[in-house]
This record gives structure tokens, C-alpha cells and sequence, in this order.
């Protein structure tokens, strides 16, 4: 299993539209201070199911997809991606391969995979002393 893309519309400092690819072997993000970069993690973590709404605008979406070619995630696609949405009204929706589910169905899906919101799989600045 592989992270090859993600896409964030309205979340903290991405207002427009970003996609990130994500090819085989090691990516590292990098830019000068106040770029984005910690907000590309916050993303991430944020989709997986933080709960934590501090600075989003109004209307946040965000999207990560994932290679499934391997099977470890038990589902038949090989291609999955999960997207968090967030309304003005502070609801959050989530989808599966653009079908709605819960954040429940998205947590079983990634049991088994080390990856979740508060793994060190993703990790952010403050987390290394």
C-alpha cells in the first residue's frame, strides 16, 4: 500500500486547489518558513480523522488516495480514497471512494495498516524532540 495522491481544497493556508503526487520511493516536502509545509502534514492527519478544527475556513475538503495493489487493505479496489469534507455548520462528511460513510468505516479500513490519525507513520515537527 501506497500513498500516491493528495488533493486539499480550502484547508488552513490552501485556499485553491493543491494536488500532491506521491511517486515510488521517499518524498520530502520542503520550503522556506510559513509555505504550508506543516499544514500538507496536518492534512493528511486531519483526513484520517483528527478532530481538531482550529484555523479551517469555512468549507474544507481533502482527499488522500492510495495503491492497493498489494490487497492490505481488505477491499477489492486497488485504488482507494478516502475525502473528509467540513461544512460552515462544523459537520464533517466522509466518503469512500466518493460513496458516504462514517469515520468508523474509514478507521476499521485502516486497522490493520499502522495508519491512522495520531500514528508516527505521519509525523509533524512537533513531534520530534
Amino acid at each position: 500500500m501506497q500513498l500516491s495522491k493528495l488533493e486539499i481544497r480550502g484547508f488552513k493556508s490552501f485556499g485553491d486547489k493543491v494536488m500532491i503526487h506521491f511517486d515510488k520511493g521517499i518524498t520530502g516536502i520542503v520550503g522556506p518558513n510559513g509555505c504550508g509545509k506543516s499544514n500538507v502534514v496536518d492534512a493528511i492527519r486531519w483526513v484520517l480523522g483528527e478532530q481538531k478544527t482550529r484555523m479551517l475556513r469555512s468549507m474544507a475538503e481533502v482527499s488522500l488516495t492510495f495503491e492497493n495493489s498489494k490487497n492490505l487493505l481488505p477491499t477489492e479496489y486497488t485504488h482507494v480514497t478516502i475525502t473528509r469534507r467540513y461544512y460552515r455548520s462544523g459537520e464533517s462528511e466522509y466518503l469512500l471512494n466518493g460513496i458516504t460513510c462514517r469515520l468508523k468505516d474509514i478507521t476499521n479500513l485502516f486497522m490493520d495498516t499502522g495508519i491512522n490519525s495520531n500514528s508516527y507513520a505521519i509525523i509533524e515537527l512537533k513531534m520530534i524532540d
